[in-house]
């Protein structure tokens, strides 16, 4: 089972990195602020204007980690990585299959089967523990969108192509955005529909960046099997769009991303005080705001889990790793299917 390395995120204006024998030192105003033995790190995330010293970067690309750069909202903005790993028979394998509608169609399926079934596993839970103390039009909505989200994923296997496939997927994410605000217990803060660029309530504040820091978490997983983060079977091919990223972390959008922001809220760890709303119509975490999210995204990660097809525990922020390996056996010809991941 491949080790879970930790992720070193820098969130401090003006911070510099750099190399100090076999470590990643943080400087602040010249000033070491901490630092991490290397062989523990599988990547660096760097907020805003964060400094990287050239030697700390070639060490990084020599040891495989890699570094990105996001936005203070979360935006990513750039990445860099060393020479790229993985059987390039793999890769051509993915190449056909991405490229012939009818042979990516079956992963997609998967993907999308697998993503409604999970966004109803956040419905299940939510009615599981406090059904009984929510109001009967709260509680009606939450039972329709359930219901809605089963159909979804039942039919989402019988697409007859890719097109009819992205259509059943808007849909049933319409439904479970519809139902999102009956999942927040917290009254100081409201939600009324997914946006971004720049999000402009602080509930998708938080979903855009927990969503950020997944989708690099799934190129790096893509990237560690030899796959080719840029060419995906669900999600059209872009310049500069991580596709394939992009479909493995539809499987992890509820049960890790969603999740943590509804415990953040419910919780009242994040508080009015943890948000900055600018004069754009922005409205982005704070400095202490973000701080509170990396670390509980942190301790998410390190949530042990069953995974079903392997039948072994592994922390939760193994699993985009764990379903990129059998994509790349699916490809190489080892498995008959794609067996994506549904949360149980």
């Amino acid at each position: 089972m491949k080790k879970l390395l930790n992720t070193l995120y820098v969130t401090s204006e003006g911070a510099v990195l750099r190399k100090d024998r076999q470590n990643v030192v943080v400087e602040i105003d010249g000033v070491e602020r901490g630092r991490a033995p290397a062989h523990l790190l599988g990547q660096i995330v760097c907020f805003a204007q964060v400094t990287v010293s050239p030697p700390l970067m070639a060490f990084c690309a020599e040891g495989g980690i890699s570094i990105a750069f996001l936005s203070m909202s979360g935006r990513f903005l750039a990445r860099v990585e060393g020479p790229q790993s993985g059987n390039v028979l793999l890769r051509r394998a993915q190449h056909r299959r991405t490229e012939d509608p009818a042979l990516a169609l079956s992963v997609a399926q998967g993907v999308v089967a697998a993503k409604a079934a999970n966004q109803r596993g956040v419905i299940r839970r939510a009615l599981r523990d406090y059904g009984a103390t929510m109001a009967a039009g709260a509680r009606d909505t939450l039972d329709t969108t359930e219901r809605r989200l089963s159909d979804a994923a039942r039919l989402a296997l019988s697409s007859p192509d890719l097109d009819s496939l992205r259509g059943q997927e808007g849909e049933a994410a319409n439904a479970y955005f519809t139902a999102f605000p009956h999942l927040l217990r917290n009254p100081d803060f409201t939600f009324s529909g997914r946006n971004r660029r720049p999000p402009r309530d602080p509930v998708n504040a938080v979903l855009s960046l927990l969503y950020a820091l997944l989708a690099q978490d799934c190129r790096a997983a893509c990237e560690a099997q030899g796959l080719d983060p840029q060419m995906g079977f669900l999600h059209r091919d872009r310049p500069g769009r991580m596709s394939l990223a992009l479909d493995l972390m539809e499987e992890f959008r509820a049960p890790l991303a969603d999740r943590l922001c509804l415990s953040l809220f419910n919780r009242r760890q994040l508080g009015p005080r943890d948000f900055d709303a600018q004069d754009t119509g922005a409205v982005l975490l704070t400095d202490q705001g973000r701080d509170t999210l990396l670390k509980a995204w942190q301790e998410r990660k390190r949530m042990p889990l069953r995974h079903p097809f392997f039948d072994e525990t592994a922390p939760f922020g193994l699993f985009p790793h764990l379903q990129a390996q059998l994509l790349a056996r699916h490809l190489r010809g080892e498995l008959d299917g794609y067996p994506a991941w549904i949360w149980r």
